[in-house]
């Protein structure tokens, strides 16, 4: 070495070109340990661990471009091999560095880690009760999931919509041109949306709570009813002899029901009538309240007559035999009378008026009566009918007073006359 170095210094500008050779070694050295690094899963010296892991499909995965293994988003290793199985599915290789903690029921999620769909395989290595995994064990493909490529969900459009969607991502970035713009009042818009609809999901939770209330309720019942089973069992043999019953009798239970508008439409009636009767008695039972004291006598009074009428009433017994039968003739006419009734009770509302009209009349009918030898006659014993009794609504109110030697002169109410504005003067008839 010292012979070496004394000829290097010896020689002119034999030390600067050995200064620079060992420099580029020295470069090369360090960009192959960086690229060794870089492309191989461990340095020689590193402890490694090789687990495999089987999918259903691994698009876009070359083993030369040493893809990554990350767990936790940490990169632990590289995929170092692939190759199909004899089922027609992807067994991928996977070199970790270090002692990787990974069980048997860890997950492998194959992603992109860019749109050019650059790979990686993603793994939630799993724990106890596992058992953990030994060099060279397989991830099953049950725990392992793919990517779905964008040619995967366009491949099922027609050539339209595939159309449609390439002029949708055309447009988009044209439409986000101004989304710095216009973006913060559509967010600002949705947060108010949301606050709005805060009451409905509010009550959509109570009716969650109530629903999973009523489930539990319903699980009580049915525990109820399987720990009494033999009750069960009886209720469901009594209900099927019950609708057999129903069957067999369907006919006749199909005429009852086609029966039940009349007798309706009779009970209707006969509760009409009852409550009629009802609103009479209501009267009746306060005078009874008022002879109640008197009643006692009287009743004792009333025994021998009691007696009398119970002799009267055997001796009837024959008449009131036929009598039913009179009666069952007169019913139909009774339906007719009770409709006719209903007929007259809107003109009954009239006859107070009429009444109270007429008894304003009295002593003129009375004078007339006296002096008319006949109600159709127009001459009494004296000569014609000089007297006479008007009845004319006058104009603005005006009427003849008392008095004064007229006849006497009546001035209906507007509502009675039909003539608007028409009032009874003061003091007047």
């Amino acid at each position: 070495m010292a012979k070496t170095l004394k000829r290097i210094r010896s020689v002119p500008g034999l030390f600067g070109y050995v200064v620079t050779l060992t420099l580029f070694v020295a470069l090369g050295l360090v960009a192959t340990l960086v690229m060794v690094n870089q492309s191989a899963s461990a340095l020689p010296w590193q402890r490694t661990t090789t687990i495999k892991a089987e999918f259903a499909e691994v698009p876009a995965v070359t083993t030369k471009s040493s893809q990554q293994v990350r767990i936790a988003g940490v990169e632990v290793g590289k995929i170092t091999d692939s190759e199909v199985t004899d089922r027609g599915t992807a067994l991928l290789t996977m070199t970790l560095r270090g002692d990787q903690d990974v069980y048997d029921n860890a997950v492998a999620v194959l992603r992109a880690v860019n749109p050019l769909n650059q790979m990686y395989v993603n793994i939630d290595p799993g724990g106890p009760p596992g058992r953990r995994l030994r060099d060279g064990d397989t991830i099953p493909i049950g725990q392992t999931r793919r990517p779905i490529q964008t040619d995967e969900i366009l491949s099922k459009f027609d050539s339209r919509a595939q159309a449609g969607i390439t002029d949708l991502l055309a447009q988009s970035d044209v439409a986000l041109a101004s989304a710095p713009r216009d973006f913060a009042p559509g967010i600002t818009a949705a947060d108010k949306t949301l606050i709005d609809l805060r009451p409905a999901v509010a009550a959509l939770d109570t009716r969650r709570d109530k629903l999973r209330q009523l489930v539990t309720n319903v699980g009580q019942i049915a525990q109820a009813i399987g720990g009494n089973q033999e009750r069960a069992i009886r209720l469901a043999d009594s209900t099927e002899q019950t609708l057999g019953v129903l069957a067999e009798h369907d006919n006749d239970l199909r005429s009852t029901l086609e029966q039940l508008p009349g007798l309706y439409g009779q009970l209707r009636r006969t509760f009409g009538a009852t409550q009629q009767l009802t609103d009479q008695l209501d009267p009746t039972l306060d005078d009874l309240k008022a002879v109640s004291g008197d009643l006692p006598k009287t009743l004792d009074r009333f025994t021998d007559t009691v007696d009398t009428l119970g002799d009267t009433v055997k001796a009837a017994k024959p008449v009131t035999a036929d009598g039913k039968h009179l009666v069952n003739d007169l019913r139909p006419f009774s339906d007719d009378l009770r409709h006719a009734a209903d007929d007259l009770q809107p003109f009954t509302h009239a006859f107070q008026r009429i009444t109270g009209q007429t008894t304003d009349y009295l002593t003129e009918i009375r004078a007339f009566v006296y002096n008319t030898s006949s109600v159709f006659g127009v001459q009494d014993k004296r000569s014609g009918i000089i007297r006479g009794h008007v009845i004319a609504p006058l104009p603005d109110g005006i009427g003849i007073p008392p008095g004064q030697g007229g006849p006497t002169v009546y001035v209906p109410t507007p509502e009675e006359s039909g003539i608007p504005y028409v009032t009874k003067p003061k003091g007047g008839h």
